[in-house]
């Protein structure tokens, strides 16, 4: 099994001149200690059932450009980007660009989005779930068109794009691997099945993800793909480094049903590079045997 590391959390001794320096050496550590993927959120706000909403948070594509300046082989993207904070277009274009400047190593990791309170404050409009599914399918395929050498118009109902130019094309082809976050068996899970390269589960149980996995898997057979070309992977909150053995039994079981990968986050570690460099010194060469 893989190991991903996402850094959920800016708040941190030394204020705001310390979060860059902090960031660097935390993308650092995963990316020279062997871990596969290092993620960021994509809120302007935190997350208010982690910390209040006046906590620090980055813009993502900020932080990730910045990131593939200071890191060499680790993948990176965002857990995940909300289909509501950028015109597809000028997302594609956004990706394409991290993944030439990273020389490769681009994830596209998006959602449907779901945090109201950031966009009535900032003032961009949130439309009802069933149109942020619309416009989510609408924006892979509006991603996969601009990463193609089609440069045509996109028609659809929310989206019309007058061409799809999109130079440099990423270097990563047919483009960056698409990730679709969240586990909404009639919705989410079916748009894995029909664009996704990954999922990623909340993992709350190994039945839950078992059953989720089961799901997707149906989906997968109603369209025609092999649920093998989907990497299946979940996001937990299991400390990994304070009972390792307990942890390694719980990674196997999900294994067992078919996860790939597992994301670990720092919350609650006052020192995130020495965390990341313990987690892939002493739980990531065992996690790797699972």
């Amino acid at each position: 099994m893989k190991l991903a590391i996402h850094y959920p959390s800016f708040s941190f001794p030394g204020g705001n001149t310390a979060i860059a320096p902090l960031l660097a050496a935390t993308a650092r550590a995963a990316d020279e200690g062997g871990a596969s993927t290092f993620t960021l959120m994509d809120h302007w706000f935190q997350m208010e059932a982690m910390a209040p909403a006046t906590e620090p948070m980055l813009e993502g594509y900020t932080g990730l450009g910045f990131l593939a300046g200071v890191t060499r082989r680790i993948k990176l993207g965002l857990l995940v980007t909300g289909v509501t904070y950028r015109y597809p277009g000028l997302l594609a274009k956004t990706v394409a660009t991290l993944d030439v400047l990273s020389q490769g190593r681009a994830m596209f990791g998006i959602g449907a989005a779901w945090y109201e309170k950031e966009h009535r404050a900032l003032g961009v409009p949130f439309p009802p779930v069933a149109e942020r599914f619309e416009r989510l399918e609408e924006t892979l395929l509006i991603a996969r068109q601009m990463f193609s050498d089609d440069d045509g118009p996109y028609e659809g109902k929310h989206y019309r794009l007058a061409e799809t130019l999109c130079r440099p094309k990423p270097v990563q082809q047919p483009g960056p691997p698409v990730m679709i976050g969240g586990s909404g068996e009639k919705k989410t899970l079916r748009l894995v099945a029909r664009y996704g390269d990954a999922c990623n589960l909340f993992a709350p149980d190994v039945e839950t993800v078992a059953h989720k996995i089961d799901v997707l898997n149906q989906h997968c057979a109603d369209v025609g793909r092999d649920p093998a070309e989907i990497e299946k992977t979940i996001i937990t909150s299991l400390d990994a480094l304070g009972d390792t053995d307990g942890f390694l039994r719980t990674m196997e079981e999900y294994a067992k049903v078919g996860v790939q990968q597992v994301w670990l986050g720092n919350r609650g570690h006052d020192d995130p590079p020495v965390w990341v460099t313990e987690v892939c010194e002493r739980v990531l060469p065992r996690l790797r045997e699972v």
